[in-house]
């Protein structure tokens, strides 16, 4: 894939999946901005991204308010003349249940996760219409975004949000040429070495080199960071133009795309429907075959 002139900038990229989004944009030839709330992480990402003969710029910022996100596209542009590829990974967790959160919990993973979004992608998104020639933006959600995912409402709703976003957005810069997806990813990554099941695999792989286990790649679809960023590379390419408004998932040797919400069942009652009516109809009608809900809980052989 040739990335060659195009300029990208990567949020939370001083590690883990950004990091891997960010060197293999520089590997197809995109200059990239390297973005992280940790200094050392992001002269490292850099130090990397250059020493393998990439072209890479480093910005030290915590995402969430705007001016982190004109610190961002104003780097891209003074350091390399323009902006192509937004990709918003930056996050954080704050994990609790519900009557455990704390609005410190729940805000913080929302400024950074759904709000910092949205900032960035706004201050890109004036960028690449003042430019012209289109542009990209692709945002990173999850699987919790999806299906919703125990002790993680603040992050399971602003990754549902970010979906709900690039939907809205890809109607709205459809005309300037700027397509938008969603990359819905699962990889080894230090939170899900958190799962029990995928544990001692990834410790394994990680201990002796050996690649993860194939009911792991296929069967779960988790893999290395490395196998999530082909497709952040073919979506930031002139191979998608035509791909928007998508949510798509990647992980190990498995590529989905993932459903928009629709209607699974309906059933019609002239004059409207009384609460009464609903609960004689509810179990063999409209609610016989309920949606279900979580990310199914994963199983290693012979469990």
């Amino acid at each position: 894939m040739d990335l060659q002139g195009k300029v990208a900038v990567v949020t939370g990229s001083g590690r883990g999946l950004g990091l891997a989004y960010a060197r293999a944009l520089a590997a197809a030839g995109a200059a990239v901005v390297v973005n992280d709330i940790d200094p050392g992480a992001v002269d490292e990402a850099v130090g990397a991204i250059t020493a393998a003969g990439g072209r890479a710029f480093g910005v030290v910022a915590a995402v969430g308010d705007s001016e982190a996100a004109e610190q961002l596209t104003g780097a891209a542009v003074r350091e390399f003349g323009r902006l192509d590829v937004l990709v918003t990974n930056a996050g954080i967790l704050r994990d609790r249940v519900l009557w455990k959160m704390t609005d410190d919990d729940f805000d913080s993973v929302v400024k950074v996760h759904l709000r910092g979004t949205f900032t960035c992608a706004r201050a890109a998104a004036v960028r690449m219409r003042e430019q012209g020639g289109g542009g990209r933006l692709i945002l990173i959600s999850s699987p919790a975004g999806q299906r919703g995912n125990f002790g993680q409402t603040n992050y399971a709703a602003a990754k549902a949000g970010i979906v709900a976003m690039a939907r809205t957005w890809a109607m709205e810069l459809g005309r300037a040429g700027i397509t938008v997806n969603a990359v819905v990813p699962v990889a080894a990554t230090e939170m899900t070495k958190t799962v029990p099941a995928f544990a001692p695999a990834i410790e394994e792989a990680e201990r002796t080199g050996t690649p993860l286990p194939d009911w792991l790649r296929r069967d779960e679809g988790l893999g290395t960071v490395e196998d999530v960023a082909g497709l952040v590379t073919f979506l930031a390419s002139d191979a998608a133009k035509d791909v928007t408004g998508q949510a798509i998932g990647i992980g190990g040797d498995r590529l989905a795309l993932w459903a928009h919400p629709k209607e699974a069942a309906v059933a019609f009652a002239g004059g409207g429907w009384s609460a009464d009516a609903i609960a004689e109809q509810w179990h063999t009608g409209v609610g016989a075959e309920p949606e279900t809900f979580g990310i199914p809980a994963p199983k290693a052989p012979g469990a």
